[in-house]
């Protein structure tokens, strides 16, 4: 008792902004991870091709992916499996094993357009081969992941979401027209042409990403056995307190780790909304062509961050999208895993991450255009985001799996709200689709 009244004074005595820098890690990583080189492509399509008709979106995306990911955390924390674990445990297998699988086939396809936009990147920024270097930022987020022991690579990746703040400066680069831009976002014109409907469904289904959900719950399953003295929030006994703080800290990390991602998505928008579109560049497919595009209008500084940006924003999604299969894969089929032990000890897990990402790096010296297996990626992702999301929330209201911490009405509502968000937005792709 003596020592809980310790901690209690310790933690009342730190002061509330360093309380909340260290309550961020899951969350955070998660966020940034969302706007990888593939995302800042279709967020520079949309400013591009809609010019600030488009910065509602990210209005709307924000409190939704809060929503999901903090449902997909305490899933996490409280139950101490991942979402695959969980879906093995109490779902058909079929069910299971087709969403682990598109989930790897995606997410491969994702590195693929990840590593390659880097690559691209390079090249413009220093010249060479981008083949060459997309092979070389492969390897090392690779080597990253099966050398550097999870605690200690988690802080990398910390401070790898600083390069997305390259964004941020960009901005203050070009001259914006604030009243505009407020007046666009709260008041847009929108179109209901197939082409503005499929690129807010790209907008949506960039932010809102199956790799994401299960990456931040396997996040606080590792972030737990790292303490040998947690356990899983179900099998502790009732302590008052406990689970408030671990769920205070979860929304604080969430909510600050997806503002930072919607914030940044903003930006990107802004940004080639007020240089490409009002110079009548509409049409962007990748994001070194959205960083090639900005040098002549908005400057070599503003092409400089951009570019860094992309390389940066890629080291930090890459060991994302690999690790979120392999969590999923070993899940599935009960294997050990985690980036705390080392590959000797997880064989299996380390070898999804290292397939996943040599198969991704392999794609980009094939005949095949990796960003137009994005396209087909994303199509993937939004199809299975939604029976996820479905079976999400279905988990996160069962007490055989949450005990007595089943999610609150809030967070109910706003995470089935989400979910029916999201499959209005895959009805709305594949209308568009056959339109």
């Amino acid at each position: 008792m003596p020592e809980t009244n310790t901690v209690t004074r310790n933690a009342a005595s730190v002061s509330v902004p360093k309380q909340v820098l260290a309550s961020l890690g899951p969350g955070l990583i998660t966020g940034a991870a969302d706007d990888d080189p593939s995302g800042i492509a279709t967020y520079s399509q949309a400013g591009a091709q809609f010019g600030l008709n488009m910065l509602w979106t990210v209005l709307l995306t924000y409190p939704l992916m809060v929503g999901i990911q903090v449902v997909s955390a305490q899933i996490g924390r409280v139950s101490g499996r991942g979402l695959a674990g969980n879906i093995r445990d109490h779902y058909p297998r079929w069910l299971l094993y087709a969403i682990v699988s598109l989930l790897l086939v995606a997410n491969t396809i994702n590195i693929a357009a990840d590593v390659s936009a880097m690559g691209e990147a390079m090249t413009l920024i220093v010249g060479g081969p981008s083949r060459f270097y997309a092979a070389i930022f492969g390897v090392i987020s690779l080597c990253l992941q099966i050398f550097i022991p999870y605690s200690r690579y988690v802080r990398i990746l910390k401070w790898l979401t600083l390069a997305l703040l390259a964004y941020v400066a960009t901005l203050f680069t070009i001259n914006v027209p604030w009243g505009e831009v407020a007046m666009a976002t709260v008041a847009p014109s929108i179109s209901w042409s197939p082409e503005y409907i499929t690129t807010v469904v790209a907008v949506f289904g960039t932010t809102i990403s199956p790799y994401l959900f299960f990456w931040q719950a396997s996040q606080e399953v590792e972030e737990q056995q790292r303490h040998p003295t947690e356990k899983p929030l179900r099998d502790l006994p009732k302590i008052k307190g406990m689970a408030r703080a671990n769920f205070k800290r979860i929304k604080i990390d969430t909510v600050v780790g997806m503002g930072f991602s919607n914030l940044i998505a903003f930006f990107i928008i802004l940004t080639t909304a007020i240089t490409l579109h009002m110079h009548g560049i509409t049409d962007i497919q990748t994001s070194a062509q959205a960083a090639a595009a900005l040098r002549p209008l908005a400057g070599e500084f503003a092409f400089l961050l951009f570019s860094a940006g992309v390389i940066g924003t890629g080291l930090l999604a890459v060991p994302v999208l690999a690790g979120s299969a392999a969590y999923a894969m070993a899940g599935a089929f009960n294997w050990k895993k985690g980036l705390e032990h080392k590959a000797g000890e997880a064989k299996q897990f380390y070898t999804i991450i290292a397939v996943s990402t040599l198969v991704g790096i392999g794609l980009g010296f094939t005949p095949i255009d990796p960003i137009r297996a994005l396209y087909w990626s994303a199509v993937v992702n939004g199809v299975i985001s939604v029976p996820i999301m479905v079976v999400m929330m279905l988990m996160a209201a069962r007490p055989e799996i949450m005990g007595r911490y089943v999610i609150r009405q809030p967070l109910k509502t706003l995470g089935w709200l989400a979910t029916l968000v999201m499959a209005v937005a895959v009805a709305a792709m594949f209308w568009s689709v056959g339109a």
